[in-house]
């Protein structure tokens, strides 16, 4: 005997969008332009702007930054790390390209639509998959600056950046009591 019942697809509560955030790019090309983003108010904006219900930053682990990790959960990221490495000349590297991508792919039944947060070239290909795909909302770019030209192209011009939105996300340090 065959089964005849179909599964039903659950109802959607409204756009589900996600929001894949490169932690390191944002991060330093926000502070060369010499101001220091606001997390709580930048997670806001991207509910308030893109209907972000999700959102996940991806960087490096350091053990010693406990503290800044526990604040950004709490302003509502989900944090995925990856371990840094010290190279001999003393720098650190903690390049989460590969699980930006793989986050994305995982969760692309989950999602109607990607904000993608970065300047690097190296998504170009996720970039360009997601519109193709009809997946991409936007990409932010944190600056013009540190955008590269691969991303420009395949976006047409039709990219927001990060640094046009300092008035709405710029971190502002309380007054000294």
């Amino acid at each position: 005997m065959r089964n005849t019942k179909t599964r039903r697809a659950k109802p959607k509560k409204g756009l589900l969008n996600y929001a894949f955030i490169d932690a390191q790019n944002l991060h330093m090309a926000i502070g060369e332009l010499g101001w220091k983003i606001d997390y709580k108010r930048f997670r806001k904006y991207l509910k308030e702007h893109y209907n972000v219900t999700k959102a996940y930053m991806f960087m490096g682990f350091k053990p010693d930054e406990q503290q800044m990790y526990s604040f950004l959960q709490d302003a509502g990221f989900n944090l995925i790390f990856k371990p840094i490495l010290e190279l001999k000349n003393g720098k650190v590297k903690g390049n989460c390209d590969a699980e930006l991508v793989l986050q994305v792919m995982i969760d692309s039944k989950r999602y109607e639509k990607a904000v993608v947060v970065t300047g690097d070239g190296d998504f170009h290909c996720l970039i360009k998959y997601l519109k193709e795909e009809g997946k991409l909302k936007t990409v932010l770019v944190p600056s013009a600056e540190n955008c590269s030209s691969l991303i420009k192209r395949i976006l047409e011009g039709h990219l927001t950046l990060v640094s046009d939105l300092k008035t709405k996300i710029q971190y502002k340090s309380k007054p000294k009591k």
